[in-house]
C-alpha cells in the first residue's frame, strides 16, 4: 500500500485508466465524515461511508459493474457505479459527493480506494472500466 489513508500519509492512487495520479485519505472528524480526494489543486469530498456502502452494493450485485465516472453536470449512464452514487435509493439517499459542483466523478476516484484496501478488483483499460467486489 502507498500511504495509510491519513492526511499526513494519504494513499497515492491512479485513476482506473492510469492516466492521472491523485491522493485520498479518510477524515472521520469532518462533518459529515469524509473521504477526501486531492486532484492537483482541486479537492473533492465524498461521504466516508462510500467505502463500505460501495463494497456492500458490489457484493450484493455479485458481478462486474461499469464505473461510468462523469462530472456532476453531465448525464449519467444507468447501471453504473456513478449512477448508483447519485441514486436516491442508495444508503445516503442521493449524492455521495459533498460539495455541489464537485459531486460527480465518484466512479473515477472511489473505485481505486476500494482496490487499494483489497475490497474490489478494478479494470485498468483506456476506457469502459468495470469493478467487482473481492
Amino acid at each position: 500500500m502507498a500511504g495509510n489513508g491519513t492526511p499526513d500519509d494519504p494513499w497515492v492512487l491512479k485513476t482506473p485508466p492510469g492516466s492521472s495520479e491523485f491522493t485520498a485519505h479518510r477524515d472521520p472528524a469532518a462533518a459529515p465524515p469524509a473521504l477526501v480526494v486531492q486532484v492537483g489543486t482541486t479537492q473533492v469530498r465524498y461521504h466516508l461511508s462510500a467505502i463500505d456502502d460501495l463494497h456492500a452494493m458490489l457484493t450484493a450485485h455479485g458481478d462486474w459493474l461499469p464505473l461510468g465516472g462523469t462530472d456532476e453536470q453531465k448525464a449519467v449512464t444507468e447501471g453504473t457505479v456513478e449512477a448508483w452514487a447519485r441514486d436516491p435509493s442508495n444508503p445516503v439517499g442521493g449524492w455521495y459527493g459533498l460539495k455541489k459542483g464537485l459531486r460527480g466523478r465518484f466512479g473515477v476516484y472511489v473505485p481505486p480506494v476500494l482496490e487499494e484496501l483489497g475490497l474490489a478488483e478494478v479494470e485498468h483499460n483506456a476506457r469502459n472500466n468495470r469493478m467487482r467486489a473481492v
